[in-house]
């Protein structure tokens, strides 16, 4: 909570303005918790710390560009790569957008691109740490226990009744 704070104090330092604030929310029977409601900054610029590093809570940073090529260069530019959305009713600018942007989790008119479980998370670059992807079948591993089961059948033990305890060998 501290980090969030601070990293959205600085970009209202810096000329950000917030359009929803929710620093100080309460929530009854949670006195002592670090809760933190959504928040919008707006008039952010690249090179402010709450756009320069990651913010992990309910914060919406809003930033202005003039066309489409200049906000996915901005966002390219950006060493994290977690997500990012587009709002449009041009089917073309939402490809041209998919297609070029360097971002692991990409939506298109949606306003958080979190996949459901079964897809991989799918952050990129600065935003992606450890070994694996935790959703999708990395997730399913990462709970299962593989077994191999290697078997040799021959047609003349079928009819074997009792135990055999020597070591089967190549006839």
């Amino acid at each position: 909570r501290q980090q969030l704070m601070f990293k959205l104090q600085s970009g209202i330092d810096q000329g950000a303005k917030i359009l929803l604030d929710g620093r100080d929310v309460k929530v009854p029977g949670y006195e002592k918790g670090n809760f933190v409601g959504p928040t919008i900054l707006h008039y952010v610029k690249p090179e402010m710390k709450c756009y320069t590093e990651e913010i992990f809570g309910p914060v919406l940073v809003s930033m202005e560009v003039d066309t489409l090529d200049d906000a996915i260069k901005l966002i390219n530019a950006n060493p994290y790569g977690n997500g990012t959305a587009i709002f449009t009713t041009n089917g073309a600018t939402a490809r041209k957008y998919t297609m070029e942007i360097d971002v692991g989790q990409v939506g298109v008119n949606v306003p958080i691109p979190v996949p459901l479980p079964m897809f991989s998370f799918t952050g990129s670059r600065g935003s992606f740490r450890g070994d694996m992807n935790f959703y999708g079948k990395a997730g399913v591993q990462f709970y299962t226990q593989l077994k191999t089961v290697t078997q040799m059948w021959r047609s003349d033990d079928a009819t074997l009744s009792g135990s055999q305890t020597a070591m089967p060998v190549m006839r």
